[in-house]
């Protein structure tokens, strides 16, 4: 297995290079790789939080890719599906709250309906 870094996995997503995309295969993707992802659809691509959501929707339900903290991120995807956080802050939040923390700290406002976020 091979990890893969985030211009891999975004040439995957929106296949504008079919001779890179064709060689993705049996790969590792990291909770950073995701949110940067995220991050790249949104700003570079204009995808919505919908469309980013069907993406990783799909890539976890892919067999190339395995998925670093899969519970987290399917948790996170559903929280940025119903909300209006964005992906990356709900997998931070989800992330804590596996290794303990009663909350995340942030001055987002948007966050301020989820428990496991305490706006300053």
């Amino acid at each position: 297995m091979k990890g893969i870094d985030t211009n891999v996995l975004v040439r995957y997503l929106v296949e504008d290079d079919q001779r890179q995309t064709n060689r993705v295969e049996s790969v590792y993707v990291s909770s950073i790789v995701l949110c940067e992802t995220a991050w790249v659809l949104a700003s570079v691509f204009g995808q919505s939080k919908t469309e980013i959501v069907e993406h990783f929707e799909r890539i976890l339900e892919t067999d190339v890719f395995q998925v670093e903290e899969e519970d987290a991120v399917r948790r996170a995807l559903a929280l940025t599906r119903k909300r209006k956080g964005d992906f990356a802050d709900y997998l931070i939040g989800q992330l804590n709250l596996e290794r303990g923390c009663r909350f995340t700290a942030t001055f987002d406002r948007s966050l301020r309906s989820d428990s496991a976020f305490s706006v300053l």
